[in-house]
């Protein structure tokens, strides 16, 4: 049985008039008695009892009520469900991000993303470096990530959601520990932990730019894998680092002390990113949110347009 056949033979269950079906279907009835005789004949049974004065259904035309009801609800629910992705109101989206610093912003998102669209399943993969998750944006791994880079593909799109501040971290007991801030020329002499590196790292650039301006390359100890681990690295006296307000905010840090830089320095940008080209509807509605709750488009880089269907 068609889904059209269905809503034909439910409007006359309903009615036991073909008049009035058919008026309900917004069809004539000599169409509608043809088209019911049609699915009693392909059924091979009666489907109603009619005579002149009332119709009635038989055994097996009760007894199709209920599938065809099953049929037609299908068939509604088949056509809201595309209805639904189309508009962004269902899909999946895999988003990126590092972990520590953006933890937060991350759990706030997903939550609000849980709250105003639950039909969107909002897929977080942790512990993706910047460069690392910007390479899985390009890939298709990855349908978007928040992170900190210095420069951006044209293919891909970004949003600023919020700024941080770069702080020196140092051992607790080290003799620059008590000082209100720390210039970068007072660090020339020390071995340093870092983050992985890549295309694209805004910290770690950071971190090579501030050291060349002060006049020294930094002579790098160990490269920890996470922010947690650079800590306990610095703790031990493996070396200083540069990090963070957020991941000082955010990440236990037990044995070292956070000191702002003496020189005056632009904040890292955090950015969500996407590619341009990305047709996901879920995606421009994830993106959308991220930019109610962040600050909206109007921090959209120049690397592109703000709107995430552009």
């Amino acid at each position: 049985m068609e889904v059209h056949e269905a809503r034909a033979f439910l409007a006359v269950a309903q009615e036991l008039h073909f008049g009035r079906a058919a008026a309900q279907l917004r069809i004539a009835q000599p169409p509608l008695s043809r088209l019911i005789k049609s699915i009693e004949k392909s059924l091979g049974t009666a489907l109603f009892e009619r005579s002149t004065r009332q119709v009635s259904l038989t055994p097996a035309g009760a007894a199709l009520v209920e599938p065809a009801k099953e049929l037609v609800a299908a068939s509604e629910n088949a056509r809201t469900a595309v209805a639904k992705s189309v508009t962004g109101e269902t899909g999946r989206v895999r988003l990126g991000f590092a972990g520590a610093s953006i933890n937060r912003t991350v759990g706030e998102l997903a939550r609000h993303v849980r709250s105003h669209r639950p039909g969107i399943h909002l897929e977080l993969h942790g512990s993706q470096f910047s460069h690392l998750a910007m390479q899985k944006v390009l890939d298709g791994t990855l349908d978007t990530a928040i992170g900190r880079w210095d420069f951006i593909p044209a293919e891909l799109r970004s949003s600023v959601l919020g700024y941080e501040e770069l702080m020196v971290v140092l051992p607790a007991d080290h003799p620059l520990a008590g000082e209100q801030r720390v210039s970068m020329a007072q660090l020339a002499e020390e071995s340093w932990v870092i983050l992985p590196t890549g295309p694209g790292a805004a910290l770690q650039n950071r971190l090579t730019s501030m050291a060349m301006a002060a006049g020294f390359m930094p002579r790098i100890a160990q490269v920890a894998p996470d922010s947690w681990t650079l800590l306990v690295l610095v703790a031990a006296q493996i070396g200083c680092a540069l990090s963070l307000d957020t991941v000082r905010d955010n990440v236990s840090s037990d044995g070292v002390v956070f000191l702002p830089l003496a020189e005056e320095q632009r904040p890292l940008e955090v950015q969500i990113l996407w590619r341009g080209a990305d047709p996901n509807p879920a995606l421009r509605a994830v993106v959308h949110m991220a930019q109610s709750l962040y600050g909206g488009p109007r921090r959209a880089r120049a690397a592109g347009a703000a709107d995430p269907g552009a």
